[in-house]
């Protein structure tokens, strides 16, 4: 059976790894939102041109 001691180490990693995964989460979190274009810079209309007949 268990030691209580083991059991305190192994919930107390399961702390840090739960928190180092949360950290992480934030760390992509933030890259993400100042890698994004912002929408009305997408939905502007731009012709497309491939398809025009010149005659």
């Amino acid at each position: 059976m268990p030691r209580r001691k083991d059991r305190l180490e192994a919930s107390r990693g399961e702390q840090i790894q739960a928190a180092e995964r949360e950290a992480a989460k934030q760390r992509l979190l933030a890259q993400a939102e100042e890698d994004r274009v912002p929408t009305e810079e997408t939905t502007r209309a731009v012709p497309d041109r491939r398809w025009r007949r010149d005659d």
